[in-house]
């Protein structure tokens, strides 16, 4: 977490250093600073604060990357078969023969841009402006969600989301300085993002087969149940497939969601449309994530993913 004394300790260093100064060279004059020399240093001091933020959280985000990619083993070094889903239920058969050709190398790494809305608070509350990018290790799963939530015209947000090397990690800070979520770690926070990476791969699908560890059972025609396990971790996602076979939404019946007083379970769903063919699969360009409450559905991320590159097997 930044520690705010730390941050404003630099600040307030900096002010008593330039209102001294300036005290000093007034004094000898006879008089006291002027109200603009004691206003510039303090949006001085104001703006030395949030470069060294920025700077911070840039670099917790570069050690959480860095950590995601050293974790990383690759993953299959070989291209896709169809001896690879033959067997699996029927709903999930028909997807995978219909995004994955038969050599389609392995997806090991992903970087996905992305641009949307989230919303922040209850269901009355507003839409901001989001963009973020996202990266993805397979072997084994990880990611690390690096966001910029703008509240209003001048205001960002800043979010960094991962789950790397079993752990998940969430932590907020409005003007890169003033902490509004940090995440201590729990059982809670690693299942409910691993959830979330199990429900993006469809992102990369060749991560959705079993030779990336997903094992699947049937529930009907037109859905199936996905399983991941990451070390004590392991999660299931119901799958829903459309007529064109393919995922339409993704469901969790539950899914720890952070309150007030720690976490609680709700039902969880991610919806996924306008399919288009990247790195040789057909994948996703939209979506959005909802959380089903008693009072009703609470969306809260909508977008568009404006840029795919992958890593693959050679």
């Amino acid at each position: 977490m930044t520690h705010p004394g730390y941050v404003f300790g630099v600040g307030e260093r900096t002010v008593v250093r330039e209102t001294m100064s300036a005290h000093q060279t007034t004094t000898e004059r006879g008089r006291w600073p002027t109200r603009r020399t004691v206003l510039f240093g303090l949006a001085t001091a104001a703006v030395g604060t949030v470069l060294v933020g920025k700077r911070r959280v840039s670099a917790r985000t570069a050690r959480s990357i860095d950590a995601l990619r050293a974790a990383s083993s690759g993953g299959p070094t070989r291209a896709v078969t169809e001896a690879d889903f033959a067997d699996l239920p029927a709903p999930a058969r028909r997807y995978f023969e219909t995004v994955l050709e038969p050599g389609t190398p392995y997806v090991r790494t992903a970087r996905l841009t992305q641009r949307g809305v989230f919303r922040l608070g209850d269901a009355d509350s507003s839409w901001h402006p989001l963009e973020a990018t996202q990266h993805y290790t397979v072997d084994p799963p990880g990611f690390v969600w690096d966001a910029s939530i703008r509240l209003g015209s001048v205001l960002p947000v800043s979010v960094i989301d991962s789950y790397v090397d079993g752990t998940g990690s969430l932590a907020a800070h409005l003007l890169w300085t003033v902490p509004v979520a940090d995440a201590d770690p729990s059982p809670e926070l690693d299942a409910g993002e691993l959830q979330r990476y199990l429900a993006e791969a469809v992102w990369f699908p060749t991560a959705l087969l079993p030779e990336s560890g997903v094992e699947w059972t049937a529930i009907d025609d037109s859905t199936a149940r996905a399983t991941l396990t990451d070390g004590d971790v392991s999660v299931s996602l119901s799958f829903h497939f459309d007529d064109d076979n393919l995922v339409d939404r993704v469901v969790a019946d539950e899914r720890y969601r952070a309150v007030d007083d720690g976490f609680e379970t709700a039902r969880w769903t991610g919806y996924f449309e306008d399919y288009a063919e990247r790195g040789g699969m057909l994948v996703p360009t939209r979506g959005e994530v909802a959380w089903t409450l008693p009072d009703g559905d609470l969306p809260y991320w909508r977008g568009e993913i404006t840029a795919f590159e992958y890593e693959t097997a050679k």
